[in-house]
Order: C-alpha cells, then sequence, then structure tokens
C-alpha cells in the first residue's frame, strides 16, 4: 500500500484535492517503469472510488515523458471524454489541467454499447472492450513492427466499470487475461467486498508474466452512500449528455439560465438523411419495420458506419450520437439534431437504440408527434430572443476548444479522409 488518501475526499464540484499517494503512484508508473516498451496500465475498483479521477492524474504524468498516450474507457456509466453508453479509445497528446472539468474529446475509435452500466449486457461490454484493446494493440504497441521502425509505441491507460463482484469480477478477470497489462492499480476501499484482486489470481496456469501491483486507498467517503452515488451518478450522466450536444450550438455562446439553454437548443435545426438506405436496431436485437417509427422517435441513437477488415469481418464504429426527432416517409427523411457535420453524417448506415434516456431539460423540446410541431417549436425558440450570458459554464459546458468551437464527430482520421 503507498501511502494513504485521506486528504482525497472532494470538498466541492468544482474542487478536486489530490492526495500525495496518488501522485507517487503515477510517478512510479510512468518514471520508474523502462521506457521500452511503454507501461499498459489498468485501474481497477469499486463504483465511485476515484478512478476515473486517478486515471486522468496518470494520464497527465504519463504525458510529461511521452508524446501520446492512449486511453481506453470501459466505463459506460461515466466515461471520461464521451457521452454515456459508448466504450472508446483515444489518442491524447494534451495534459487536462483541471480535472473537475467535463471534457469532450474526439476518440481514436468508440463502440456504442447502448446502455449506462454494464450489468445490462456483460457479454457485448467484453467483447466490445477486447475489440478497441486488439485495435490499439495493432495500431499504437505493435513492439515487433519492423517494418516501420520509426512508429513509437503509446503507453495505455485502462479505466475499467465499478462492477468488481460475481459476473463483474469474472470480467476483469477476463479482461487481465486478455490483456497482460504490466500495471495493475486496486483502488481500496474500506468495505473489503468492494476490494477487487488479491495476488495475480487471474493469471492462467501457462502464463508468465511480469506484473506491478500499485494499490492505493479510494478516493471517496461516497462508497459507503449508495443511494446518494446514485443519485450523483444519474446526475453526472445527464450532465455529460447535454454537454455532448451542446457542441450543436456555438462553442462562444454560453447561457444566463437553463431555460435559455433549452431554448436555444430548441431552435437547432435537424440534419437529414435518407431512410431508405438506413438500418435500425435496438442493441441486442432488430426493430421490426413497422415499429421503427414510434421506437425511435424522440430517442438518443448511436450513429454507427460499418466498416469492414481483409478477412471481411465488419465491426459497428460509432462516430457519435443523435437524437432522432422525426421520421418523414413520404420525402424518405430522418430529422435527427447532432454534432456531427454533415459530410460525416451521410456515412452512417445504421442506427443503433439502446436504453439511454433523453435529460429531464432535453425532454421538453423533443417530445413531438409529428414533423409540423418541430417546425413550429423552431420556430417559436428563433422569435423569442433568448439572449446567451454566463450558465454552468465551467461543470456542465466546459470543452477543448476544438470540441467546442467546431462540432466534433467520433471518425478516425483515416475514415475522415475516404
Amino acid at each position: 500500500m503507498i501511502g494513504s488518501a485521506t486528504a482525497a475526499v472532494m470538498p466541492s464540484p468544482a474542487e478536486i484535492i489530490i492526495p500525495s499517494s496518488w501522485e507517487e503512484a503515477a510517478e512510479a508508473i510512468a518514471f520508474d517503469s523502462t521506457p521500452f516498451p511503454p507501461p499498459l496500465t489498468m485501474v481497477c475498483g469499486a463504483a465511485n472510488c476515484g478512478k476515473s479521477t486517478f486515471s486522468r492524474l496518470l494520464l497527465n504524468t504519463l504525458l510529461m515523458r511521452y508524446r501520446r498516450v492512449g486511453y481506453l474507457d470501459a466505463d459506460v456509466g461515466q466515461p471520461e471524454f464521451t457521452a454515456p453508453g459508448c466504450i472508446s479509445l483515444h489518442i491524447i497528446d494534451k495534459k487536462t489541467p483541471d480535472l473537475s472539468i467535463l471534457q469532450m474529446k474526439t476518440p481514436e475509435r468508440c463502440i456504442f454499447f447502448g446502455h449506462i452500466s454494464c450489468q445490462q449486457d456483460a457479454r457485448n461490454h467484453s467483447i466490445s472492450v477486447f475489440i478497441l484493446y486488439d485495435y490499439f494493440r495493432k495500431e499504437f504497441y505493435q513492439i515487433d513492427d519492423f517494418d516501420n521502425p520509426c512508429k513509437t509505441l503509446v503507453p495505455l491507460i485502462i479505466n475499467t466499470s465499478g462492477w468488481v463482484q460475481g459476473t463483474g469480477y469474472d470480467m476483469l478477470v477476463e479482461m487481465l487475461q486478455h490483456m497482460s497489462p504490466s500495471h495493475i492499480v486496486r483502488v481500496c476501499v474500506s468495505s473489503e467486498s468492494g476490494n477487487f484482486l488479491n495476488g495475480q489470481c487471474w493469471l492462467k496456469k501457462h502464463q508468465n508474466v511480469p506484473m506491478n501491483l500499485v494499490e492505493i486507498c479510494a478516493g471517496t467517503s461516497s462508497y459507503i452512500q449508495p443511494e446518494i452515488m446514485r443519485k450523483e451518478a444519474r446526475m453526472i450522466q445527464d450532465l455529460r449528455i447535454v454537454a455532448y450536444f451542446r457542441q450543436c450550438l456555438p462553442g462562444e455562446m454560453s447561457f444566463a439560465c437553463h431555460k435559455e439553454f433549452v431554448d436555444n437548443f430548441a431552435s437547432i435545426h435537424p440534419c437529414e438523411i435518407p431512410l431508405s438506405r438506413i438500418k435500425f436496431n435496438h442493441v441486442g436485437c432488430q426493430i421490426a419495420t413497422d415499429e421503427v417509427s414510434t421506437s425511435l422517435n424522440g430517442s438518443i441513437v448511436g450513429l454507427v458506419v460499418s466498416s469492414s477488415d481483409l478477412s471481411g469481418k465488419t465491426t459497428p464504429w460509432c462516430i457519435g450520437l443523435g437524437i432522432i426527432i422525426a421520421m418523414d416517409y413520404s420525402k424518405d427523411q430522418i430529422h435527427l439534431v447532432t454534432p456531427v457535420p454533415l459530410a460525416i453524417l451521410r456515412k452512417v448506415d445504421l442506427l443503433l437504440k439502446g436504453t439511454i434516456d433523453i435529460p429531464i431539460c432535453l425532454q421538453k423540446v423533443y417530445k413531438f408527434s409529428s414533423l409540423d410541431e418541430v417546425i413550429q417549436k423552431q420556430h417559436c425558440a428563433q422569435s423569442s430572443g433568448c439572449r446567451s450570458e454566463e450558465f454552468l459554464q465551467k461543470q456542465l459546458f466546459a470543452s477543448e476548444s476544438s470540441a467546442c468551437s467546431s462540432p466534433k464527430n467520433m471518425l478516425s482520421k483515416e475514415q475522415l479522409a475516404d
């Protein structure tokens, strides 16, 4: 156990105090390890124990030594850089000075899981994580890539979910066996039932992998307050969804009150994509043709571009999220709101619906029964003369400048060039 974390209790939503033991652990991983190959670090622990905060601290610390750092986010409930319901891989080259600010970043690759808890589909969650990890190994961690000796290997942080018991424990063991990380960070809580990993019990008999186990104390006391933790988690999930769709509005726009944000959001003109060339699926099942409209209207969907490799295997890469507000069969059009640019949106061939709810503040905007109501609502919002001042500027809508100044998507540079 490295030190203590008594100073890590979050005193206010806007301030995060990092204990010295966490800084020591992050520096040990970043600087005490050999430079080649770079460390592969998995952060494990119960829900609400500080895994994400430590992961971002470790990310900043690694960026002091490496030009780029990979970040595989398997926490679908409270992801760091995307909206909830997504499993994503990021390649990051800039530090995050303020760990309390919600960040929206464009992932290298993203898969739409469709739920805010991995417990809702444990098998597909594991499969998605393995797809992203294998992609990372292929593109950024080829140790024996003699054909490209100048290619620099990238360290990786894997931020896991907080499910550490029962099936969740089995999932973590399976991840450890598949990935064989060089470092495992165990974030310990006061309740022993919330802790994970004792020794090297996860290793298979034939495996002999050098592994460094780093133990730190949890950075919050709310693990023992499950009701408060659930309410906080839902609030943060809603904030992240709103922060994602806030990218549909100009980055310099700010708001004096909640109503002004809603009114400005209602004035956004929806994008239009051809209805006939899009497939529709619920995550885990198909949607009957006669139920598409009633099932999808007013819902959050994953925007997916199917990609096939040389072997013919298709991977449903997610390029972003959208809110379907109307389906016009007479004009063969789907009307949806999304920050994804139209040129990229035209590549979408599949819409996936999960169980992600629209935040209450946006439900007031998108409870429509017809396209006429959409147009009428937009007209009312545009003629209301809403002014734009300060509104939750730091906690709700703060984002890296590139993410706010122009709407981002989840396609890689290679796909953008297609």
